[in-house]
């Protein structure tokens, strides 16, 4: 298990900013920087070895992980010279779904509270 965790650790040591921002791309004669929303997690559990409430009960540990990555969109130069973001439209709502979600129960509940 701790070899497991030691691999784990050394995939994941250099996780920053690298993530987020791929490297430089030219498209058409202009430089772009593709940006992305990156996740990940882990987890474990388990029991103490000396914790089998009956003689035979056998005692386990598990664990798994998983993450995801949401392209955002790019920067670029607009025909000024100056530095814009340029959103993927698609992920962009994808992404502010769940928020329009909770605003829309939150002003539902104030709603409900204010005519009762």
């Amino acid at each position: 298990m701790t070899e497991a965790l030691s691999s784990l650790a050394e995939t994941f040591k250099n996780v920053g900013v690298g993530r987020a921002y791929g490297p430089a791309v030219t498209v058409n004669g202009e430089e772009l920087i593709p940006v992305a929303l990156v996740s990940f997690g882990f987890g474990g559990g388990g029991t103490d070895a000396g914790s089998a409430s009956a003689p035979g009960e056998e005692n386990a540990a598990g664990g798994g992980g998983g993450g995801f990555v949401l392209p955002l969109g790019v920067y670029g130069r607009s025909p000024s010279g100056h530095v814009v973001f340029r959103p993927n439209t698609i992920a962009l709502l994808a992404a502010l779904t769940p928020l329009v979600c909770a605003a829309g129960y939150t002003v539902r509940g104030v709603l409900r509270t204010l005519r009762g």
